[in-house]
């Protein structure tokens, strides 16, 4: 696997390569952000946010702009705040220093199965209502979809594609908030519970930020335009429901549920 790994800091960036050419991963390395968009597209960035000519979350939105490629930041900047951003503007994961290279590897490995586009469509969410938060006991109720855009009132969903349109209009989604709403339409009105939607449109073995799921509905239902198109189910995980009046985007839009 390609990894461009973006960080000026020598004494961090010359053992984190070598750690990981051991485990079989070839290594560009970047010391700059203007450097790290310059480069040639790898299959997995590994990106430092303070970087001494731009601020690395500004090299994550503009390479989020052009392309999928999984993000994994690496900071010392510990702060919620840091962590939040980060996931909305498209990052797959965070990794705050200190950390090994047996857990970034793991990281990587985590994210890049995540990145398939077939993992979070691998099965449909089983019937979770009156299920505990675990999700366990979740049962299998069909077969993935076609090819064919679903459509869920004004919304249509296009897997092939990976676009959604509400009211005719493009919604533009990062790739994780696409895969969780595609997750959630897979069965709408059906019930998920948090770990299920961890498992398949994250990982079962997520190692990520314990509100990531949280940041990326939020983010989901701000991008929709109407909250109530994530209905949260308490101590149980949420679902996706159709307003009754499912305003355009660009409407007035109200405060979400929590």
């Amino acid at each position: 696997m390609q990894v461009l790994l973006v960080e000026d800091d020598e004494r961090i960036a010359g053992p984190l390569a070598e750690g990981l050419a051991r485990y079989g991963y070839a290594v560009e390395r970047a010391r700059t952000g203007s450097a790290a968009l310059a480069a040639p597209e790898p299959e997995m960035v590994l990106l430092d946010l303070g970087l001494p000519d731009m601020d690395g979350i500004d090299v994550c939105r503009a390479l989020r702009r052009r392309s999928d490629v999984p993000i994994i930041m690496i900071t010392a900047r510990g702060e919620e705040i840091d962590r939040v951003l980060g996931l909305e503007l498209g990052a797959d994961d965070y990794m705050a220093k200190p950390f090994g290279v047996r857990e970034l590897v793991a990281r990587i490995r985590a994210v890049t199965r995540r990145a398939r586009p077939q993992t979070p469509l691998a099965r449909v969410p089983g019937d979770a209502v009156g299920e505990g938060p675990s999700g366990q006991s979740a049962s299998v109720r069909g077969p993935a979809p076609s090819d064919a855009p679903q459509v869920v009132g004004p919304l249509v969903i296009d897997r092939r594609t990976r676009q959604v349109h509400l009211h005719e209009a493009p919604i533009v989604l990062a790739p994780k908030e696409f895969d969780l709403l595609a997750y959630l339409a897979l069965d709408p009105g059906a019930v998920c519970s948090r770990q299920q939607i961890v498992d398949q449109v994250w990982d079962p073995h997520f190692f990520g930020p314990t509100k990531t799921l949280d940041v990326h509905v939020a983010a989901l239902r701000r991008k929709l335009g109407d909250p109530t198109w994530i209905e949260t189910i308490r101590r149980v995980g949420f679902r996706l429901h159709t307003p009754d009046t499912a305003a355009p985007p660009g409407s007035p839009r109200q405060g979400a549920r929590t």
